[in-house]
């Protein structure tokens, strides 16, 4: 089967890698052409566009960007006309994805989706659409499963597949690590500023303004590998150790994390690493979305899914050096923190066992096979 698979960030990037992996068990002769990163081509394939070039945040970056934004989609539809795939499998990037699916379905292939886009967040609107283009979509959150039951549109909830990469996740040599990256041997603060420009330059000055109040402590930035090296150092500075591409093996390291707002507050989160949740976006773009998010009360996946504050959101105004300060120290050195790491018991408890990539491929192929 010829598959062709569109996954516009970095975490759709590793859960894509890991779902061709078992599409290959499954199915032998299956071949890949797809828009997404280093570790989708890793599993072999033809790669069209990288996700750097397509990831853009936020209302007004959006916008500012419409142009590129198009001409890829129109870039990619040309694309799957001549690759003339026997399915289509979206992962998440919903803007994008969601047009490429209307196109898709019309030419008669089937369309899978991997990761529901957050519409249960803010346009909710889509749902009706995802009914009429998407053949089948498959849920990594346990209240997405009820969300659209609600639309009376069936899908699968497979399990989280973040629980397969932290399962997978082969034995760490902190010395060695340590040594590697040139790091003492403080306990270590990770600060995760996201993968995104815009959420480098923002939120990254901020999460190191609190430094100096935690002398008995090293800060180490996780560099994304969709990021120079530079865009970090420019902040940083050069006292500040920068680990690039090793994101897990820093927060296995750690002893607390600021998070920036994303899939890695739950990583941190099931790698049982306390955290402090930081979110500051464009001024335009935050007062837009506040006013169509309404009835979401938590930003960070893992409030969403606990359903309460489990970790410190410090969102926007709130997210200030003092604010920071104040909560660091408590997931450091407070009862907070064993009441984190007991919430996070639970948390792993709801997402289902190990094995979503593998359950995904197995009802892909036999999709297919019918």
């Amino acid at each position: 089967m010829k598959y062709y698979i569109i996954a516009g960030e970095a975490s759709g990037d590793l859960h894509a890698s890991n779902l061709m992996k078992e599409i290959k068990l499954q199915d032998p002769l299956a071949e890949f052409r797809f828009w997404g990163g280093d570790l989708m081509q890793t599993q072999g394939g033809t790669m069209v566009k990288h996700y750097r070039d397509l990831a853009f945040m936020g209302f007004a970056e959006v916008i500012m960007n419409l142009r590129t934004i198009l001409g890829n989609i129109k870039v990619c539809k040309k694309d799957i006309l001549a690759y003339k795939p026997d399915a289509v499998i979206l992962v998440d990037y919903p803007g994008f994805n969601l047009r490429v699916a209307k196109f898709v379905k019309q030419l008669g292939i089937k369309v899978y989706y991997y990761i529901s886009p957050q519409i249960w967040a803010w346009k909710t609107g889509r749902v009706h659409t995802i009914k009429k283009v998407v053949d089948k979509m498959f849920v990594i959150l346990p209240f997405e499963e009820e969300f659209y039951q609600r639309y009376d549109y069936q899908v699968d909830f497979v399990g989280n597949p973040l629980l397969d990469s932290i399962a997978n996740l082969p034995e760490l040599d902190g010395q060695e690590f340590r040594r590697q990256y040139g790091l003492d041997n403080r306990p270590i603060i990770a600060v995760l500023p996201g993968s995104r420009t815009q959420e480098i330059t923002v939120k990254l000055p901020l999460m190191l303004s609190v430094e100096k109040d935690f002398p008995s402590y090293q800060f180490v930035v996780a560099g994304a590998p969709s990021q120079p090296l530079e865009s970090y150092r420019e902040i940083a500075g050069e006292h500040v150790k920068i680990v690039e591409n090793k994101t897990y093996d820093l927060l296995r390291l750690s002893k607390a994390a600021l998070v920036t707002s994303g899939t890695a507050t739950l990583e941190t989160a099931l790698l049982k690493i306390p955290e402090v949740v930081c979110y500051k976006g464009n001024r335009l773009s935050y007062e837009i979305g506040k006013r169509l998010i309404k009835h979401i009360q938590y930003i960070s996946l893992v409030n969403l899914i606990m359903d309460k504050e489990v970790v410190k959101e410090l969102i926007q105004n709130d997210l200030t050096t003092l604010n920071i300060k104040h909560e660091l120290g408590l997931i450091l050195n407070s009862p907070k923190r064993e009441q984190i790491l007991s919430a996070y018991d639970e948390l792993h408890n709801k997402l289902g066992g190990i094995g979503a990539s593998k359950r995904t491929a197995t009802l892909i192929v036999d999709d297919l096979n019918q």
